[in-house]
């Protein structure tokens, strides 16, 4: 993988080029192929992630990205190729889904405590950084899809990953959520200094809230940063430019916060005026076709 430039440029990947390993790298795959019942599933795929770092990975069902995932959480082992991790490397993972037995009753707390090493405290902690101290003693198979990734999040927590590996972490979680759900990952990034691996297919959302972007269909289509990956041929090629223009990228900012049921929580200091935009609905994804 090429170093990238001072102005983020992409760099287009139709086949594989030398990766230089970067030894701050928290995560080093080089040159990965894998193939399983005669399909190749990648073919020459390099990746690195830094600490501090969101790393997202998107692209068309069945281009690999899961594949590629568990590769890096050494789950498969490539058919050929290198998978280099920081010595040590504490990783917590989120998986794109958990099956819940109805009639288990199992609460958030004890499962929650079924993780190594979970002592209460650090229960407490993880469920308030993630907002969901107010489920805390809510069972399980009870939680609606918000809450449900938001506790998978808070268990993903309890591991202090110096590399958090997040497999659609908004599975499940409505329109007016999944905007402050991306925005929470980036302030734990921030906070704890981890690495992020993300895949996610809400494109409109997750590329203003991601650093760089691998665009992947079996190989690496095209990397980048992701305002530039957006507007590359390969990238609309692979989505269609109609495809993309439903997508556009997600860019609203704001100064509040959302509760687990998506409502604006007031911040007591915060003066109300002509240019309050507390809305969140499917109208702030603007696309100029409809014109909304």
């Amino acid at each position: 993988m090429t170093t990238a430039s001072p102005d983020h440029s992409v760099r287009r990947l139709d086949t594989a080029t030398a990766a230089t390993c970067d030894p701050r790298a928290l995560l080093h795959l080089h040159g990965i192929d894998y193939h399983s019942g005669g399909r190749q599933l990648l073919l020459q795929v390099h990746l690195h992630l830094q600490r501090g770092q969101i790393l997202t990975l998107i692209g068309p069902n069945g281009a690999g990205k899961t594949t590629l995932v568990k590769i890096a959480l050494g789950l498969l082992s490539p058919s050929s190729g290198t998978v280099d991790r920081s010595p040590g490397l504490r990783i917590g993972y989120m998986p794109q889904r958990l099956q819940v037995e109805p009639t288990m009753p199992i609460s958030v707390q004890r499962f929650l405590a079924l993780s190594p090493g979970a002592q209460p405290a650090d229960i407490a902690a993880a469920l308030a950084e993630v907002g969901a101290t107010r489920v805390a003693d809510a069972r399980m198979a009870a939680l609606s899809g918000g809450e449900l990734q938001r506790v998978l999040l808070a268990r993903a927590l309890l591991r202090k990953p110096e590399l958090l590996v997040l497999d659609e972490p908004t599975q499940g979680v409505d329109l007016k959520g999944q905007a402050e759900f991306y925005r929470l990952i980036t302030s734990i990034r921030d906070r704890h200094q981890c690495g992020v691996l993300m895949v996610s297919h809400d494109l409109h959302l997750v590329m203003s809230a991601t650093d760089e972007v691998i665009c992947l269909n079996q190989h690496v289509c095209c990397h980048g940063h992701p305002e530039q990956v957006s507007n590359d041929p390969a990238y609309l090629e692979l989505f269609g430019r109609q495809g993309v223009q439903a997508m556009a990228v997600y860019t609203h900012h704001h100064n509040h916060e959302h509760d687990l049921a998506g409502e604006v929580v007031d911040d007591p200091d915060h003066v109300h005026g002509e240019h309050c935009q507390h809305r969140h609905g499917p109208s702030l994804l603007h696309n100029p076709r409809r014109g909304g």
